[in-house]
């Protein structure tokens, strides 16, 4: 007898969807304000990061992410490939890409994907597991069936971009198959109130070196959410070899001090340094 078919995922809400605009000028007020604080995380061993953006989207939208974990002493490395589009001759391009930096540096490296940025990156550590350190996706839909799950004006925008479909990609090899976790140490921060995909398509499959991180805020603003920050910060900061899951009482502490940063350091708050920093 053949096992049905889960069934199908719905998309955000239209509420959850309108509504992004107005959450990711929030995030990015709370961002500035908090940015005295984000500094104070421990900093780094100065390992490369990688940060790949999301679909339609480049470089400058994680310019902030890429400051903040400068200034916490990794080796930031951009994109570099312009828009992401989601087309397939992005991947020879994407691979070409990991090889040079494998060329450059003797270091394991991190990748952080936004979007369909984490989808891809992924596929790179499963190709890479002696190379990639950790991954970890912002918002990543890469538990999706052909897309499901995806806001209708997106997933359009996607078919029409990407030319070939999410199902065929996967079987011609140019997208994973999600049904399991990389073989490298994986964080997948999603939201409920997600306004682009459905997160349930954004939670990793539990096991003894992948996690799932739920925080509040929209999916486009995720890579300007101080808590992802947070949170990166504290996966990244872990010794090599030596990764464990988020210690939740860390993070619980980490929503508190992010909720009165603001007040407290008020009288020397600064909310222009991060604009000013540099790129």
């Amino acid at each position: 007898m053949e096992e049905s078919a889960p069934p199908p995922i719905d998309p955000p809400s239209m509420w959850l969807t309108l509504s992004e605009g107005v959450r990711i000028a929030g995030e990015f007020s709370a961002l500035l304000a908090t940015w005295n604080w984000l500094r104070q995380q421990p900093r780094g061993d100065g390992h490369p990061v990688l940060i790949l953006p999301g679909f339609t989207a480049g470089d400058a939208s994680t310019v902030f992410l890429r400051r903040f974990l400068r200034e916490l002493d990794y080796d930031v490395l951009p994109w570099d490939l312009g828009t992401n589009t989601g087309e397939s001759y992005l991947v020879p391009r994407l691979y070409k890409r990991i090889n040079a930096i494998i060329k450059s540096t003797d270091e394991p490296f991190s990748i952080i994907g936004q979007s369909l940025g984490g989808v891809f990156a992924r596929e790179l550590a499963r190709s890479f597991p002696s190379h990639v350190r950790s991954v970890i996706t912002l918002g990543s839909p890469f538990r999706t069936r052909d897309g499901e799950g995806t806001n209708s004006v997106v997933r359009r925008m996607f078919e029409r971009s990407a030319t070939i479909r999410p199902a065929e990609r996967v079987r011609m090899g140019l997208l994973p198959d999600s049904s399991r976790p990389p073989p490298i140490p994986s964080t997948a921060i999603f939201s409920r109130c997600d306004g682009i995909v459905a997160w349930e398509l954004c939670r990793e499959y539990e096991g003894p070196t992948s996690e799932s991180v739920e925080i509040i805020g929209s999916h486009t603003g995720m890579s300007l959410n101080p808590l992802v920050f947070w949170i990166v910060a504290n996966r990244l900061a872990q010794p090599q070899g030596a990764w464990r899951k988020l210690d939740r009482d860390a993070y619980r502490r980490a929503w508190w001090d992010l909720s009165v940063a603001p007040i407290r350091d008020f009288p020397r708050l600064q909310l222009l340094r991060p604009l000013r920093s540099g790129s």
